[in-house]
């Protein structure tokens, strides 16, 4: 175990946070307040002066990441406010906690193989960012082209790898950690922060928001163990109510605890992927929808504040909505392309609309009156919505122009799809049904303080959602759509909290995957990298506001508060339903946790505990890892060709090798993974696995012509490939000389030297 590694990855995160400190202190208003957001400010700066630092030939990797740093501590220094190191504690405790915890999951299961997830991906991703020094990076699975997928994230990570000087393969892990322990200990400030404000408890508000983000899970774990408890027949006629396939209801009614499977939970709708953060953690892919959450709660954060900053301070709110969160939702864009209209429209919209201040000083810099009559204030209403809309569609534009090279480049587009199928009651329910039970209590709750008139139209629209969703057969409308409709009729009372419109941001996202889907390629009615990506935006929207809700309802107040308190039964029904919440969405983390450290991969079992990513190459593919660490010591990119068409599989034997010495060293293949047809297009992608096979099989004169048009410098040769091509010619070119390594045998071009 590296453990003098996980010292200094730890050591550094917590100075990289405390250099950030003072100017985190000036922007939300004290240390304590501050003291969640320092690394997501520090990943903001270091992803965005990284990434347009990097767009400069030549200044990518060590040198951007020093500039940046220094950069960070000088505006810090020069901007930020006192700062109280015993005010930070809470948060740092947090991400300490955190990190140590998935440095534990990945010790004993450290490895980025393909199979089950994207780690492939993703390790190769943050090898070929490291293997360049200008911005974008080549695409390690479309040799000769610019990568075509959002990066940002793994920007971060190779940045910090460099400033560290630590071995990827370790860093992939490390990296990983900390991502987790910064958004826990983000989610634990931003909560921290709006309960202190209500005066409510900040610490309880706090760990119950880490919790829902970094530990809880749907529903279909405890739904597994109530089928287990009751008679088959009911456990059939449970499963049945719940929608599932005839074959996941006989599943169903012969579960038992000793068959539990981490993966099943991130399967409940049809078509679609239902992913939490712990499993995402458990399964260890450095994903984008999991490196952009300390990055969406940051704007979360900024957009709290300045919902509480006094109309009067134009100055600090033009600087908080139109100066801070646009470069940082721009980021997100390119951390998580599927993240940017949350961070840069939806979030800013809804705080605009929303927050006490109007939205329409920001732009004359006047502070309307509220005015008194009725017909007066609808007029207002729709100004404050016309402004709102207006000035979010300016923080998007400017988004987009702070990252521009991105969106030139980079950015891959997708046909919009409408109308996609349906969700179901009970796949709402197994996904949401947490949630939405702390949602629905505290809408009751507030509810009591709307006016009649208010009242009214909360119910009857509820009713009309209701309607409606029964009669076009979509549940959401009637399940999840009055948490919009009501949330923002509280919202316009003084009776609601900031939890409330996290609560309304994530319904709507809820809503909006029903009728609305990014089309792919390959399977162009899918709706499943929708549901997953937006979805994982719900969940981070959702876990501060179920901590905040739950924290009022239980009437969890701070040390001498004096606030508005639930009754005494209010209170006692609000704590019980806190536990059997915790309860509930605990089920999965106490069972999944246990049995992966148990079931130790194969690279714990013959190594020990380690956190190196690649370990396992040396056991489950010895004759080829010789080969592999050959073209991983090659400098630059190279352009290098392996068997093709390839993906999740790596079995030699089935001619399916997963393009392992390009994903595991970001040296370029011509023809890699097949997610190159979304990326590109499926006959361009096509095009190149035929030439692959030319390359190795072809006529010398054709195999001479593909080399020199791809500019091939090296032919790999290995199980996969001779069990693929069957009898492999490139060997009589007299441009080529013979490298031995392990059971591979790699052919260096070496015409054109």
């Amino acid at each position: 175990m590296e453990y003098g590694l996980v010292l200094v990855w730890g050591f550094a995160y917590l100075v990289l946070g405390a250099i950030a400190l003072p100017l985190a202190a000036r922007l939300f208003g004290s240390t304590a307040r501050g003291a969640g957001f320092t690394l997501p400010l520090v990943f903001a700066a270091l992803g965005l002066g990284g990434f347009l630092l990097g767009t400069i030939p030549g200044l990518f990797g060590l040198p951007a990441a020093v500039v940046v740093v220094a950069g960070l501590a000088a505006a810090s220094y020069r901007f930020g406010a006192e700062v109280d190191l015993r005010a930070a504690a809470g948060p740092a405790v947090v991400f300490l906690l955190g990190f140590a915890f998935v440095v534990l999951l990945r010790a004993f299961d450290p490895g980025v193989a393909p199979l089950g997830g994207e780690k492939f991906l993703d390790f190769g991703l943050l090898r070929s960012l490291l293997r360049t020094d200008t911005l974008p990076p080549e695409d390690m699975w479309f040799a000769n082209e610019l990568i075509q997928y959002y990066y940002g994230g793994h920007v971060i990570a190779a940045l910090l790898t460099e400033l560290l000087s630590t071995a990827p393969r370790y860093a992939y892990n490390l990296a990983l950690a900390g991502f987790y322990g910064t958004a826990v200990s983000t989610v634990y400030g931003l909560a921290a922060m709006v309960a202190d404000d209500a005066g409510y408890s900040p610490v309880a508000a706090g760990a119950l928001s880490a919790f829902f983000l970094g530990i809880a899970s749907n529903l279909y774990t405890a739904t597994q163990f109530v089928g287990w408890l009751l008679p088959d027949g009911l456990a059939r006629t449970l499963a049945t109510g719940l929608g599932l396939g005839s074959q996941a209801v006989s599943e169903f009614v012969a579960w038992s605890p000793g068959d539990f499977y981490y993966w099943s939970a991130s399967r409940l709708i049809d078509g679609a992927i239902t992913e939490f953060p712990l499993f995402a953690y458990l399964n260890g892919d450095l994903h984008a929808h999991m490196m952009d959450v300390p990055l969406l709660l940051l704007v979360a954060g900024l957009l709290y504040a300045y919902w509480r900053t006094p109309a009067e301070e134009l100055r600090r709110r033009r600087l908080l909505g139109l100066g801070l969160v646009p470069p940082i939702a721009g980021y997100i864009g390119v951390v998580n392309t599927w993240s940017l209209p949350t961070a840069a429209l939806g979030l800013p919209f809804l705080v605009y609309a929303l927050a006490p201040a109007a939205p329409r000083s920001l732009l004359t810099g006047a502070v309307p009156e509220q005015p008194a009559e009725t017909d007066a204030r609808l007029r207002a209403e729709g100004v404050r919505f016309g402004a709102a809309l207006l000035l979010a569609g300016a923080t998007t534009l400017l988004a987009l122009a702070w990252t521009a090279p991105f969106w030139l480049g980079s950015a891959s587009s997708r046909p919009i799809g409408f109308l996609p199928d349906r969700t179901g009651v009970g796949e709402l329910l197994l996904v949401h049904g947490g949630f939405l039970a702390a949602f629905v209590a505290y809408y009751l709750t507030r509810g009591r303080d709307l006016d009649s008139r208010r009242s009214r139209a909360a119910v009857a629209g509820t009713l009309v959602l209701v309607a409606v969703g029964v009669a076009v057969g979509a549940p959401a409308l009637a399940l999840v759509a009055p948490l919009v409709l009501g949330g923002w009729l509280l919202l316009r009372t003084e009776s609601a909290g900031y939890e409330t419109l996290l609560v309304v941001a994530g319904a709507g996202i809820v809503v909006l995957v029903e009728f609305v889907y990014i089309a792919e390629p390959q399977s162009p009615d899918s709706r499943l990298n929708t549901v997953f990506k937006l979805y994982a935006q719900v969940w981070a929207l959702w876990a501060p506001a179920a901590g905040l809700a739950l924290v009022r309802l239980a009437g969890l107040v701070r040390e001498r508060a004096s606030v508005p308190t639930p009754g005494r039964r209010t209170a006692i029904a609000g704590r019980v339903l806190l536990v059997v919440l915790v309860v509930t969405t605990g089920l999965y983390g106490a069972l999944a946790v246990p049995s992966h450290l148990d079931a130790a991969s194969p690279t714990a079992n013959e190594c020990g505990p380690t956190l190196d990513a690649t370990a396992f190459v040396e056991i489950r593919h010895a004759e080829e890892a010789p080969a592999i660490e050959y073209i991983s010591r090659l400098e630059g990119q190279p352009t290098i060709v392996t068997a093709a068409p390839a993906g999740y599989r790596w079995n030699p034997s089935d001619g399916n090798g997963a393009s392992a010495p390009a994903s595991l060293t970001g040296v370029p293949t011509v023809a890699g993974w097949y997610h190159e047809r979304q990326y590109r297009s499926p006959e361009a992608y096509e095009q190149r696995v035929t030439d692959v096979l030319d390359i190795y099989t072809g006529e010398p004169a054709t195999q001479q012509r593909l080399i020199e048009q791809y500019d091939v410098r090296y032919i790999y040769v290995g199980p996969t490939e001779r069990a693929k091509y069957g009898d492999i010619t490139v060997s009589a070119l007299d441009s080529v000389e013979q490298i031995e390594r392990g059971d591979v045998t790699i052919y260096r071009v070496t015409s054109g030297e």
